[in-house]
């Protein structure tokens, strides 16, 4: 089976909130709750159970881990085997890979999601964390390494840079910088209300926003000075609204066929 993640850029919508549901199996769903990111768990668990279950989830708990005892803790693996989806709310991205980073936690889930038998999703906060290297902060002008400050990720997807808040923030200038640092990495701005579907080696944009794709693979010249802007010359960018697949080893969008021939957006 292939992993399927569903990365969400913020502010999520019922629209997508409900796909998570529904990938989870719906009225069959357990759905996990983990805001480990969020300075006032308490109140954001109540808020996602309510909405998960007001979308029709069979089952909605949180699971609490607030430090490393916690995700080391023997109780987590029941909890998280029993589960068809997970979700990673808001909040500092710093606290989920300092507090759940090389723990029982995150080899149990690594696992469920390489096997398939969870749906991982995540949003702001939680979808930042998806990635191997992770944007942790970053609002300087101009593109240079002083505009993003990067972080270890916990590489639920390989081989990519996101950002979230995307359009909404204006972190096109922070992209850009992390990917002339990282160019191996592919980068991925998410608008708010707005998701990538994994499937494989695909992903489908969702939602009401965009997704920014930034590729330096077919960059020319990248130079990055200790001080001072960057130059990246000759890397691809595209933009992709909801019902867009891209291939992600290919780095390249799928354009062979009409939007509403690969299937209706969330």
């Amino acid at each position: 089976m292939s992993s399927r993640l569903l990365i969400i850029g913020g502010a999520a919508g019922p629209g997508l909130l409900g796909r998570f549901v529904e990938l989870a199996g719906g009225a069959a769903a357990r759905i996990v709750v983990i805001a480990t990111a969020s300075s006032t768990p308490d109140a954001t668990e109540a808020e996602h159970r309510e909405a998960f279950s007001h979308l029709g989830a069979g089952r909605v708990r949180a699971l609490r881990i607030a430090a490393r005892a916690d995700a080391n803790s023997p109780g987590v693996e029941p909890v998280l085997r029993e589960a068809t989806g997970v979700f990673f709310t808001g909040g500092d991205q710093e606290r989920i890979t300092t507090v759940i980073g090389g723990t029982a936690t995150d080899s149990i889930l690594q696992s469920l999601v390489a096997a398939g038998t969870v749906v991982l999703a995540g949003t702001s906060a939680g979808a930042a964390m998806m990635s191997g290297t992770m944007i942790v902060e970053g609002d300087a002008r101009g593109v240079s390494r002083s505009s993003v400050r990067t972080g270890p990720g916990l590489e639920f997807l390989p081989g990519v840079l996101i950002d979230q808040h995307f359009a909404e923030r204006g972190r096109v200038n922070r992209l850009l910088s992390a990917v002339a640092l990282y160019p191996h990495e592919l980068g991925l701005g998410i608008d708010e209300d707005t998701a990538i579907l994994t499937d494989g080696d695909c992903f489908e944009v969702l939602g009401s926003g965009a997704v920014t794709v930034v590729d330096a693979g077919t960059a020319q010249d990248i130079r990055v000075p200790e001080q001072g802007p960057i130059a990246l010359v000759g890397a691809r960018i595209h933009v992709l609204p909801a019902g867009h697949t891209f291939h992600l080893t290919g780095r390249r969008p799928v354009v062979d066929a009409p939007v509403a021939e690969r299937g209706p957006a969330a």
